[in-house]
């Protein structure tokens, strides 16, 4: 810019800040901002023209005049989530969501984000992350060494990627977590807007198992009959419960002469141990009636679990939880399975999952005629409209009646 120009250039006012051109012909748009700790600072706008640069300066300023901080510029992607997860998420979310959060944050975000500034992501840049985790083979995502300490020889340490890439579910969360930590950045002023907002990720679709019907559910309550679990699987058919809900269940829970049971927490293992949390959604802790086969089936569990007692002596460990090991002891989830597969095969049900007992009382409670919102509150849904999904899927018996119905109306 020649001295001419400059001299007729109009001084701005103290706190408007200022616009010039270097040397090197790019122009700058000087301010002060107001930062996300609440202090004000001096901060340097380039731009290749000086109507760019002017409107920067404007932008800036009326950022400052409404009292919206700069975006952050000191922080990097890795260093925003280990922040989020322990002074965002722990303290507000359940541990097995904590749990969750950080192995997709350690696995899949900081290796590949983590380096990168966080004011400086791009809606490009998560497109991009998020094909090559759709991409990346299971193996080179978890690391050769890992693999290699397994046993398993089938991948790059022998030259070759396994190609077992990763599920639509699991990209999906991936960018879940991404999105859910860049919205709390927001909130906390570091960056004015989520960029992982603007990238659409396909959501998978779920088939979901109506589970057994009438008859089904006789014969597996007739097969159940002399489990130590057999309870345990009466509620779950009867009342819909969840596997944590049944297993977090405790005697203190339950009265069974006023026939009453009460959803207060759920059982999980996190962070390597079995501890009770607050149940899954709002809705889930409820109170629901007992009646004839469900308080008979606890009456039953009262006198095995008294029989255990006696068994294990003083090795018996007074938990206080309705379904325990021979030792007294809260039983780990994933161990069910010991009971229910034998069980599932033994009443031919074929490949149906512990978690379709649930699905299999709403679907015989909306076919009796049960109001949804009834049965929405029984089973603990969060919304209704979960509870008509699982219906939703009607059977070929259902639909021939439904189409046999309409041809003798229009007959």
């Amino acid at each position: 810019m020649t001295e001419k120009a400059r001299e007729g250039r109009k001084r701005r006012p103290n706190g408007n800040g200022t616009v010039y051109q270097r040397k090197d012909g790019r122009w700058v748009a000087r301010a002060y901002v107001l930062m996300p700790n609440g202090t004000t600072a001096r901060r340097d706008y380039y731009a290749d023209t000086e109507k760019a640069a002017n409107k920067a300066l404007v932008a800036a300023l009326s950022r400052l005049h409404q009292g919206i901080p700069a975006e952050a510029t000191g922080w990097t992607i890795e260093r925003f989530l280990l922040y989020w997860l322990d002074h965002v998420v722990l303290p507000a979310r359940k541990p097995k969501t904590y749990q969750g959060y950080g192995v997709v944050v350690r696995v899949h975000l900081i290796p590949r984000l983590g380096r990168k500034k966080l004011h400086r992501l791009t809606a490009a840049d998560v497109r991009t992350f998020l094909t090559q985790v759709r991409n990346t083979c299971l193996c080179c995502l978890h690391g050769v060494d890992r693999r290699r300490a397994e046993g398993d020889q089938r991948c790059c340490a022998v030259g070759k990627c396994c190609e077992q890439v990763p599920s639509p579910r699991l990209v999906q969360q991936v960018h879940a977590v991404l999105r859910n930590a860049l919205q709390a950045a927001v909130r906390e002023e570091l960056i004015g807007r989520n960029v992982a907002k603007l990238v659409q990720v396909s959501t998978p679709t779920y088939e979901v198992n109506r589970g057994v019907g009438a008859d089904e559910a006789r014969k597996l309550r007739e097969v159940a009959e002399n489990d130590r679990f057999y309870a345990l699987y009466v509620l779950a058919l009867y009342l819909g419960l969840r596997r944590g809900e049944l297993l977090g269940l405790r005697w203190e829970d339950i009265d069974l002469e006023r026939g009453v049971l009460e959803v207060r927490r759920s059982l999980q293992r996190v962070g390597g141990r079995l501890q009770p949390v607050t149940p899954k959604t709002r809705t889930s802790r409820r109170t629901i009636p007992l009646l004839g086969i469900c308080i008979d089936a606890l009456r039953q569990q009262a006198e095995r679990q008294d029989r255990d007692r006696e068994l294990a002596g003083s090795e018996w460990a007074d938990s206080g939880y309705v379904f325990t090991t021979t030792t007294g002891t809260p039983v780990e989830p994933d161990n069910l399975r010991r009971s229910w597969y034998p069980i599932r095969e033994a009443a031919g049900l074929g490949p149906i999952r512990f978690h379709d007992l649930r699905h299999s009382c709403v679907t015989l409670l909306l076919d009796l005629g049960t109001a949804p919102h009834i049965v929405r509150d029984i089973v603990g849904h969060s919304d209704i409209d979960v509870t008509m999904t699982i219906y939703a899927h009607a059977s070929l018996d259902e639909k021939r009646a439904a189409v046999r119905r309409l041809d003798e109306r229009l007959r």
